[in-house]
């Protein structure tokens, strides 16, 4: 057990009684007296805290002797989903304007009242509020690329044309018609090791990358809104496969520098700071008093704390590498215990590099 790695023993008791999402991925903990080993997040009865002893990842647990929780499925990536729903998601996702009712999910073998309780609790919608997003994003696009408003309609499954300008308008805030001179941005979910995130983009590239637990993520995702006049609305884009590889990548160790596409609206000020992040080698950290003598303007150091805080794509624009003048793991939207490990990735990746 690397304990020099991992929080104090008291926080992390304190974050798996709290179930504490943040440290998903931190640490494991696994109980002495029933040989099973948890993520934090388990919903299952806490154990006393002489009883547990913490791991940094699921393989020391595992060669400790620890059989992995079936509760929460340690073994798993947390965002993953699950097997029994992949084949209905692989079917969505290379056809888009499919239309799925309740006889037909039971004709698959599957729950109705499981799959929307499933889509509910992951993307905050019921399955058909998912799949209606779904093709008003995919008509957007084709009228975007030239189609007419009645062919898109029809090709993405609606069986009326006033229905179809009816949730198309409550979706996007604009009529089909407006479609070439508004903005949509696309969302979806991303499992990682430390967590699910949810990423956004546009025809321009990545715009939002944060995890789905993030402090005021609702305030960032409004700003991001007015910044762009666009509605967020579940759907593809062809920025998230290289997205989610690079993010793969970035967590295995093997990729140092993001080459997805950004998006990055914001004051001339946020630019300018978020640049500078971009600028920080991979490994290394900086203090704010550094970042605002980067920009030449050591007056303000606040300014720029606030404008990291700001930051709407997470690990791509490294705000994780900023710390306090003394070393300090100091504040984090993602939580200060992923920022740590981040940073324990990254300098163990460039010692080995």
């Amino acid at each position: 057990m690397q304990l020099s790695i991992l929080p104090d023993i008291d926080i992390m008791y304190d974050a798996l009684v709290r179930k504490d999402s943040s440290f998903e991925g931190v640490f494991f903990a696994a109980v002495k007296t029933t040989g099973i080993f948890c993520r934090p997040t388990c919903h299952a009865r806490k154990p006393k805290a002489e009883n547990v002893e913490y791991f940094g990842n699921s393989k020391e647990a595992l060669d400790h002797g620890y059989r992995p929780c079936k509760v929460c499925h340690p073994m798993e990536m947390k965002g993953v989903s699950p097997i029994w729903l992949k084949s209905l998601l692989d079917n969505i996702e290379t056809t888009p304007n499919i239309r799925i009712n309740d006889q037909n999910l039971r004709d698959r073998g599957l729950d109705p009242t499981r799959v929307r309780r499933w889509f509910k609790k992951n993307h905050g919608m019921t399955f058909q509020a998912y799949l209606r997003s779904l093709r008003i994003n995919n008509a957007f696009g084709q009228i975007r690329q030239g189609d007419r408003v009645i062919q898109s309609a029809y090709s993405n499954g609606f069986e009326s044309l006033s229905g179809f300008l009816d949730s198309f308008k409550n979706s996007t805030g604009f009529s089909p018609k407006e479609s070439k001179y508004k903005n949509v941005i696309s969302v979806t979910r991303v499992p990682t090791p430390l967590g699910p995130m949810i990423a956004g983009a546009t025809d321009k590239g990545i715009c939002l990358l944060e995890f789905t637990d993030r402090r005021m993520i609702e305030t960032q995702v409004e700003r991001l809104r007015k910044y762009l006049k666009a509605e967020l609305i579940p759907g593809q884009n062809p920025y998230f496969e290289l997205l989610t590889n690079e993010l793969n990548q970035y967590f295995e160790g093997s990729l140092k520098k993001f080459t997805v596409p950004l998006e990055i609206p914001g004051t001339a000020f946020q630019q300018k700071v978020w640049k500078e992040l971009q600028g920080i080698p991979y490994g290394k950290t900086r203090s704010y008093k550094d970042q605002a003598v980067a920009i030449n303007n050591l007056g303000a150091i606040r300014a720029v704390a606030k404008t990291n805080g700001d930051n709407r794509i997470a690990i791509i624009i490294p705000c994780h590498r900023v710390i306090g003048s003394d070393g300090s793991m100091t504040g984090y939207g993602g939580g200060v215990w992923r920022k740590q490990w981040m940073l324990d990735l990254e300098v163990k990746n460039s010692l080995t590099s």
